[in-house]
């Protein structure tokens, strides 16, 4: 019972932890999302209402746990030591589950048990990452270093220098193998765009052997988990794909070429899914929430008298099915522009997201 008994004596009562929009309010939860989005956090929060000796941590990433032990023991060390938490990081449900008043499981791809409630955790949002942020003085300068790094709660604190190589190790960290990276990176790559499957798994075909079933079996996997999204195109279920990620500055760390527009799209992309479930996206329209029947368009560096074309097809397409506002992300631009039938608002990003 070696490794039951060390796992025991983890004591949690002294982390540091910035509360979430998210929490753990089921006894019996699994989480699941893609990595460093803060899954271990939330299960310390959780632990941080009991007693050190109610409850059994168990890391199944923790190279030093013995598996076979721990399944043949964990059932009689529960009874024995009378605790009523369970936790299971890094579960893959090598054995069947000990009887446990509470029990909380995080794994990277969500998994369906009865009685038990999935809770699919994301990054952090613009609002949480200006709660854990207490280097910079000023809302932009925080906006520009979430800009450039990405949403992850633990590269806020690391040195600027060695972002880039964490945001590498963590892409790693996400992939097992060398085949699952490559399927990764080329989506990464097209963030923002339209692009299908199919296309993606030729291109990639001719770098490297891989099956067709083994591409979409992958990329149905970082779907589940949250790591890739693919949005669809409103009311036409057929038509291509939009490809977003869950971190939107993964692309500065696997490329040097660079995709502004499309990082900060999917940088406004993440912050509608926390908030709206029915969103598409429609010709010259980048997001379109139906329940809000609102229109969403990233422009980072707005110029009325460049992007007049543009917005003029954005209207023209609002008008069609009766949208009634129009919100224009930018980066730093603040304006309204007057029409008749809609309200189009132009709205640096961290206004708009703090809204």
């Amino acid at each position: 019972m070696k490794s039951l008994e060390v796992c025991y004596e983890i004591n949690f009562s002294k982390v540091n932890f910035i509360e979430r929009k998210i929490k753990i309010e089921h006894n019996k939860t699994i989480i699941s999302g893609a990595s460093k989005t803060g899954k271990s956090y939330l299960i310390y929060d959780f632990l941080s209402s009991f007693k050190p000796k109610e409850y059994l941590y168990i890391d199944f990433a923790d190279l030093r746990n013995d598996i076979t032990e721990i399944s043949q023991d964990i059932q009689k060390f529960i009874k024995m030591n009378e605790i009523s938490v369970l936790v299971l990081e890094n579960f893959d449900f090598q054995f069947e589950l000990p009887l446990c008043e509470n029990i909380i499981i995080s794994t990277i791809n969500p998994r369906k048990i009865k009685g038990f409630k999935n809770l699919i955790i994301g990054a952090l949002d613009f609002e949480e990452y200006l709660l854990h942020d207490n280097k910079h003085q000023n809302i932009t300068q925080s906006f520009n270093v979430f800009l450039k790094y990405g949403n992850l709660p633990e590269l806020i604190n690391i040195d600027e220098h060695k972002r880039i190589h964490r945001l590498q190790e963590i892409i790693e960290l996400q992939c097992k193998d060398v085949t699952q990276y490559e399927i990764f990176k080329i989506l990464v790559e097209n963030i923002d765009e339209k692009k299908s499957l199919f296309q993606l798994f030729n291109s990639l075909k001719l770098k490297m052997k891989i099956s067709k079933d083994k591409f979409y079996e992958i990329c149905k996997l970082y779907e589940n988990n949250k790591s890739i999204y693919f949005l669809q195109k409103y009311n036409q279920e057929k038509a291509t794909k939009k490809i977003y990620c869950y971190n939107h500055s993964f692309i500065n760390a696997i490329s040097h070429t660079k995709k502004f527009k499309n990082e900060f799209s999917n940088l406004v992309f993440l912050e509608l899914i926390n908030k709206y479930e029915d969103i598409y996206y429609l010709d010259s329209i980048d997001f379109y929430i139906k329940s809000k029947n609102i229109a969403v368009v990233p422009i980072p560096f707005f110029n009325t008298f460049l992007t007049g074309n543009l917005v003029k097809k954005i209207i023209k397409n609002a008008q069609e099915l009766n949208i009634n506002e129009i919100n224009i992300i930018t980066i730093s631009n603040n304006e309204k522009i007057s029409d008749p039938k809609l309200k189009i608002n132009v709205l640096p990003f961290y206004e708009w997201a703090l809204s």
